[in-house]
């Protein structure tokens, strides 16, 4: 994707939120996080972010609890889950995308491209 996003990332693991961001601020994106669902509610609101990485393990609030409640304020909010431990169902209610940990740029990069309607995602 060419054009800068305003993306949100949320997980309670520093190293990777840090790693996230830094990816895709490489990339030329305007990149905000949040340690948790409490915090990543209280950044949102709708048309403020383009796209929105949860983690889905998450102390409190899980990543599919925090895409619902984002999907109600904002229902064509785009909201990609990155898990580790997660479910293993490719399909998660609220969510646009589900990809593994760890993840790299071109992951990233491809999630984007996919909830964009740019490209299919390869399994």
């Amino acid at each position: 994707m060419s054009r800068k996003l305003k993306i949100l990332v949320v997980d309670d693991e520093e190293i990777v939120r840090n790693c996230i961001r830094g990816l895709l601020s490489y990339e030329g994106h305007d990149v905000q996080t949040a340690v948790n669902a409490e915090t990543a509610l209280a950044l949102f609101s709708p048309d403020r972010f383009d796209v929105v990485f949860v983690d889905y393990s998450m102390p409190g609030m899980k990543g599919d609890e925090l895409a619902s409640a984002l999907k109600a304020r904002a229902p064509q909010q785009r909201i990609i889950m990155i898990t580790g431990n997660g479910p293993v169902r490719k399909s998660v209610p609220g969510v646009d995308l589900v990809i593994d940990k760890p993840v790299v740029l071109r992951d990233l990069q491809d999630a984007i491209a996919f909830v964009f309607g740019e490209k299919s995602f390869a399994e």
